[in-house]
């Protein structure tokens, strides 16, 4: 992620900010230029951007001024009136539970982060409103009455046919940890999911009908024509075996090609944008014999972003331990998985 500032008094701002917290100036995401700008608030809520006046009239996307969910902005006149973040959903909560605005409100600025990342690397973003066929969407739904006594009633976190899936509980914090100490998992964040939901949707698109990179995947990743549902049933019974470390980046990758996919790209994501947000902050890392700065340079070979990213990673580790935390990646690239995400890498930028 970038680093932002205010464009009226160059103070640092957050990606969630729809203000500045040191002028007041009011702020909001330009997706088409990438970044936080501030802007001049008329009585009738029209935005002119203070370093452009202009660049045309703009306002907020509709979310933010019925819900304060988002603080992307759109030309004044669209005729959504959305944003193309929350043009994406197909579903939202049912908001008249008053619990389910807050835990919308996380869900959506997890998938902005996503969402603006795809931008930056030029990927494809339509809304299934746009393309039924290839375009993407998102239902947030929360469990049914009777879920806890008939777990087969839960909502089940997942992408089918450009439909990627979220149980809202996943926005409960203490929900979400105890899942993740039931499964085992290191790692489980609303921006994890989204990352991992999205490879499986961006495989669909880019790869399942395009014969060399197929071809490509295979060689690598495995023949996703195995039994999905059986993989699955294996991968629980038994787990994913003595050597996975050497093969997968997580213990899920190794169930199935496809999982593979979609938790490798997600690695990719997480490790791209944590080093942008690095190099945005001038971090310099090494020791005194090796000292360099993060570049943060997404387009850099493979083998260098893994080797920048080793040298961060550690540094994450060590602060957190310091802060009495688990380690913030707990994970190990092997020679095989940096293979991989050379070839997510090179997708995304083709595709880009």
């Amino acid at each position: 992620m970038k680093l932002h500032t205010c464009g009226s008094c160059s103070s640092p701002i957050y990606f969630e900010n729809d203000v500045c917290l040191c002028c007041g100036s009011v702020v909001g995401y330009d997706a088409i230029l990438g970044k936080l700008r501030s802007y001049h608030r008329a009585a009738n809520g029209d935005l002119a951007p203070e370093d452009d006046r202009d660049a045309g009239t703009w306002v907020y996307c509709s979310n933010h001024d019925r819900y304060g969910v988002c603080n992307w902005v759109v030309p004044k006149g669209d005729p959504t009136g959305l944003c193309i973040s929350c043009r994406l959903n197909r579903t939202i909560p049912d908001l008249s539970n008053a619990s389910n605005l807050l835990k919308w409100s996380k869900i959506e600025f997890a998938k902005s982060r996503l969402v603006a990342a795809l931008l930056e690397y030029g990927l494809p973003v339509i809304s299934k409103s746009e393309d039924a066929q290839r375009g993407l969407a998102f239902d947030f739904l929360e469990n049914p009455p009777g879920s806890q006594v008939d777990q087969s009633k839960r909502v089940l976190t997942g992408h089918e046919d450009g439909v990627i899936t979220l149980n809202i509980e996943e926005a409960d914090d203490a929900l979400r940890e105890a899942a993740r100490e039931q499964m085992g998992e290191p790692y489980r964040t609303l921006l994890g999911h989204f990352r991992h939901e999205s490879g499986h949707y961006y495989w669909d698109l880019l790869i399942r009908d395009d014969a060399a990179r197929l071809h490509a995947f295979h060689q690598l990743f495995g023949d996703e024509r195995v039994d999905y549902a059986t993989a699955l049933q294996h991968h629980y019974q038994n787990g994913p075996g003595d050597d996975w470390q050497e093969k997968h980046v997580t213990s899920y990758a190794a169930s199935h090609p496809w999982e593979d996919w979609a938790e490798t790209w997600a690695h990719y994501f997480h490790i791209t944008d944590t080093l942008e947000t690095a190099a945005a902050h001038g971090l310099s890392v090494g020791n005194e014999a090796h000292r360099f700065y993060v570049t943060g340079n997404r387009s850099m070979p493979i083998k260098e972003i893994g080797m920048e990213w080793h040298e961060v990673r550690t540094l994450l580790n060590n602060m957190n331990r310091s802060m009495g935390l688990p380690d913030a990646y707990p994970f190990v690239l092997s020679d095989t998985i940096l293979q991989k995400l050379s070839f997510v890498s090179d997708v995304c930028h083709a595709a880009g």
